[in-house]
């Protein structure tokens, strides 16, 4: 009993334990990382917007969805090498730093896109078009492997623990804008150039803004620190290196826990549960997203027979109703809590996904409004959530890795194979409410997952010490830690000495505080 109570001393928080903010430096994380988030989704947005346009001009075929099938199978292969890129970018940035290799893959994502603008078609080269196209999107699904998870576990260690969501959101934010730029360039240039002309020359438009959009954000991510988080966690494993080297003993144990094969191992024996819960949540947030944003706007105009500009327009809408209250959403959460917000949310998906899709199909304007504002309010109680909620599933010195290969995973498997399986079983089915039931089914895994979600609102990151805004909230904290350590001291003092009456007078002498 005496080892028990003696194991259970709360050791008090000293002014070095406690973390202070830099804001400007803040400020230029969140901002740097969200761009990365913007150029990608950019992308994403002009992809599923001209998915029409792109099975004509690469993939020729007298049925339309044949055309759209192929076309996103090219988009699903970009995620089967997601993985991949997270197995790679993943560990490295836990062992060489976040910033490097956020810049790396800004790097690829922006030439790989920029790339596709200079495609051939298949009426110039042949079966070589597709081919060249599939390579683009290969480099593009390696990058983005370590994209999100290394931008949101940037964002998520210099955030403030009171603030993470609410900072945590504008990486979506982000995303969300980045759907919109390219989505809403598209829907200009359909209405200024025509069916004929975007097919002609017109798609290779958006393609091109993404250079110069890639070369801003690589300057901007150039200029940043790495993590303060990473700091510390880098110069205790320094000093571990050094005291061992200085001992004359080498520990081949550490040595090869440090390795990347030691870190994988690591994360798939001792944090398994994590994985699984977030992969759960990443499925529940990227079927949402990508039913949204890369199928619903084919859905409308070939499967519903709805116009190009209907469709996109309402689609359009949706996003920046999502971008209009995403970041109230990440406020929120550090209020109430991420496990009520993604609960709430995955509920609402069980229940409202039937009657969205029963709306969108009425046709006309007013109906699929408001059947699209249903999803997009869906969608933003998982995108304002996420950014604040995956990495404080993991520990520092695995946080990169762990959740690269955690969320590529899911989002390979299940989020952007989402276009490809709703639209091969509408078309299989004849039942276009098939989107709905696979929303459904992601509703009540993303419910599933949340119930072993702990609350980490408000709480320092696994494997770091508190994070605060200013030297004042610092000092109340050590303070406050203080007073409960010597509280805490005092009850074991007491059950040591009195185990019988010791919680009596610890509970007395607390009322009388």
């Amino acid at each position: 009993m005496v080892r028990t109570l003696l194991r259970r001393r709360k050791k008090a928080l000293s002014a070095e334990d406690v973390t202070v903010s830099d804001r400007p430096m803040v400020r230029r994380a969140v901002t740097a990382a969200a761009l990365g988030n913007t150029m990608e989704w950019f992308d994403f947005g002009v992809y599923a917007y001209l998915a029409g346009t792109i099975g004509k001009v690469f993939f020729p075929s007298s049925s339309p969805g044949a055309q759209v099938v192929s076309t996103f199978a090219t988009f699903a292969a970009a995620f089967l090498v997601r993985p991949l890129g997270g197995l790679v970018f993943g560990p490295l940035g836990d062992r060489i730093g976040r910033q490097r290799v956020l810049a790396a893959t800004m790097i690829m994502m922006a030439a790989s896109t920029f790339a596709v603008g200079f495609l051939p078609t298949y009426a110039s080269i042949g079966f070589a078009a597709p081919l060249l196209l599939l390579l683009c999107r290969l480099v593009q699904g390696f990058s983005t492997g370590g994209e999100y998870a290394g931008a949101t576990t940037y964002i998520a260690e210099y955030a403030p623990d009171q603030r993470r969501g609410f900072l945590g959101s504008w990486l979506d934010f982000g995303t969300f804008v980045g759907y919109s730029l390219g989505s809403g360039l598209v829907t200009v240039l359909t209405l200024t150039l025509g069916s004929d002309g975007l097919e002609d020359w017109g798609w290779r438009i958006p393609f091109f803004i993404a250079g110069p959009l890639g070369l801003i954000g690589l300057y901007m991510r150039l200029k940043l620190e790495e993590t303060p988080a990473f700091q510390k966690e880098a110069a205790a494993e320094a000093t571990e290196r050094g005291t061992a080297e200085g001992d004359g003993e080498s520990d081949p144990v550490e040595a090869a826990r440090q390795s990347g094969k030691g870190r994988l191992k690591e994360i798939f024996t001792r944090h398994w549960q994590a994985v699984l819960i977030c992969m759960g949540l990443v499925l529940l947030y990227n079927v949402t997203n990508y039913m949204v944003t890369s199928y619903l706007p084919t859905f409308m105009t070939v499967t519903l027979g709805e116009s190009d500009t209907t469709s996109q327009l309402l689609v359009l809408g949706t996003m920046l109703l999502v971008v209009l209250t995403i970041t109230a959403v990440g406020r929120s959460s550090d209020r109430w809590g991420r496990r009520p917000m993604f609960m709430g949310g995955s509920i609402a998906m069980i229940l409202l996904a039937v009657p969205a899709f029963l709306l969108i199909r009425e046709g006309g304007i007013l109906w699929p409004a408001f059947g699209c504002a249903i999803l997009g309010l869906l969608l933003v109680c998982f995108a304002g959530t996420a950014a604040a909620t995956l990495p404080a599933l993991f520990p520092t010195r695995l946080r990169y890795g762990a959740l690269s290969i955690a969320f590529n995973i899911s989002v390979s498997v299940f989020g952007g194979t989402t276009p490809l399986f709703a639209s091969f079983l509408v078309e299989q089915t004849g039942d276009t409410l098939v989107p709905a039931y696979y929303l459904m089914v992601a509703g009540a895994v993303g419910l599933v997952s949340t119930f072993f979600l702990h609350e980490t609102a408000g709480r320092p990151l696994r494997g770091s010490g508190p994070m605060v805004e200013t030297h004042g909230e610092a000092r109340a904290l050590v303070a406050r830690s203080r007073t409960e350590a010597g509280r805490h001291a005092r009850d074991v003092w007491l059950r040591l000495w009195h185990p019988l009456g010791g919680r009596g007078r610890a509970d007395k002498s607390d009322r009388e505080d």
